[in-house]
């Protein structure tokens, strides 16, 4: 270990300590600087004014409990060398690095059938080659390549890095208590049994009030009416953008490489041939494209551009069931006729979603609980559970949104 030493200052847990020459290096590479220039939670802040955190506050937060996790786990006696904890701290620092701008709204939007963490595998690829096969291990244990699995599980499972990060620093920034988690407490509870990360029975409660927290953020935060409608605001600007794009009507990004994304056909060969393209692409190229937008001569483009510049966002309500066809045909009437547009472009400014949270899917992805005695359980499997199959069913809520 070189004598390298950096430490970070974190609003959430204080100092984050880097210290290998490695990690230093990803760091200062500019794909992972570009994570500066993505919000963590795309419009969150026109509701919660404070979650203007980034994608690299949240990265680098992830590392940080990632260390913490390793520590405890070694200190339990579980056999981790220090080139499987590198390669582990490697594999959460980049686990988002593939997210486009603003993230899960323009996911299969800007570049269609492509996954965050398709593109996070092809950048992972490209660095490992810069820094001459260093991250090899890395790559294996972030596709659950690598033979211990629960390495694998503390970047991608039930109680993975990833999610106590988000959580934590989501409700910090954001200001919403319900999402508080006791992560120091969660990760203390850790430990490996037959190669599998499970938490020890004493952590039960602390398990449960995560899954709660979690379930409370996604209501209160993740799917809040409002987010949801800049979210769609800004997939129907791509879209209408894109419809102009194809029916020969000059609409042009701010940035040659928003442009280059808008004007083609774009699919995941696109995205392997032009990586270095994509890793230049971030939230203020779109936002600067919406502000020009918002002057373009297309009626729909502009009205869409600045109602999402101004906060000027499209009205919603939520319903368990699904809207009456007359209530969205009267709504378009009436915006058709207000807009003077046609019914079809409508469609614009009057529309129909799904909105979706499950709390806990014991098929999905297990939390297993260790007991003293050496048994285990499934979480909701567990005497007294306040995670009940009830809670594992998904809820859906339909969701309209129209013009005000």
């Amino acid at each position: 270990m070189s004598s390298v030493r950096k430490i970070i200052n974190d609003p959430v847990y204080g100092f984050i300590t880097i210290d290998h020459p490695l990690i230093l290096d990803i760091i200062a590479h500019p794909y992972y600087q570009r994570l500066r220039r993505i919000y963590q939670m795309a419009f969150a802040h026109l509701v919660y004014p404070g979650a203007v955190h980034s994608r690299l506050h949240h990265s680098l937060g992830a590392y940080h409990l990632m260390c913490n996790a390793l520590n405890e786990l070694k200190n339990k006696g579980v056999e981790i060398t220090s080139a499987e904890e590198l390669a582990t701290k490697v594999a959460i620092l980049l686990h988002d690095i593939g997210h486009g701008p603003y993230s899960h709204t323009l996911e299969n939007e800007l570049i269609k059938e492509v996954h965050h963490e398709a593109v996070s595998i092809l950048i992972m690829k490209v660095l490992n080659k810069q820094f001459n096969g260093q991250l090899q291990t890395a790559i294996e244990i972030f596709t659950n390549k690598y033979h211990k699995r629960f390495l694998y599980q503390l970047i991608s499972g039930q109680l993975d890095m990833d999610r106590m990060d988000y959580l934590t620093r989501d409700s910090f920034f954001t200001g919403v208590s319900e999402g508080v988690i006791g992560y120091d407490r969660i990760l203390k509870m850790l430990t490996v049994h037959n190669g599998e990360l499970m938490v020890e029975e004493k952590a039960i409660y602390s398990i449960e009030k995560f899954l709660v927290s979690r379930r409370l953020m996604y209501w209160q935060v993740y799917l809040h009416k409002t987010v949801l409608s800049a979210e769609m605001m800004l997939v129907k600007i791509i879209r209408r953008a894109k419809e102009l794009i194809a029916n020969g009507i000059k609409t042009d990004a701010a940035t040659a490489e928003l442009n280059f994304f808008l004007q083609k056909q774009n699919d995941s060969s696109h995205v392997e041939n032009n990586l270095s393209v994509f890793c230049c692409l971030d939230d203020y190229d779109v936002m600067c494209t919406i502000k020009n937008w918002t002057t373009h001569p297309d009626k729909i483009l502009s009205l869409l551009c600045k109602g999402l510049v101004d906060r000027h966002l499209l009205k919603v309500k939520l319903q368990s069931g699904p809207f009456e066809a007359d209530l969205i045909h009267t709504k378009k009437k009436e915006v058709a006729e207000k807009l003077n547009i046609s019914y079809e472009e409508a469609g614009y400014f009057v529309f129909t979603g799904e909105a979706i949270n499950t709390t806990y899917n014991p098929l999905d992805e297990r939390i297993n609980i260790l007991f003293k005695d050496g048994s285990v359980k499934d979480i909701s499997k567990v005497d007294n559970a306040l995670i009940h199959q009830h809670l594992a069913s998904t809820v859906k809520k339909q969701y309209i949104c129209y013009l005000r």
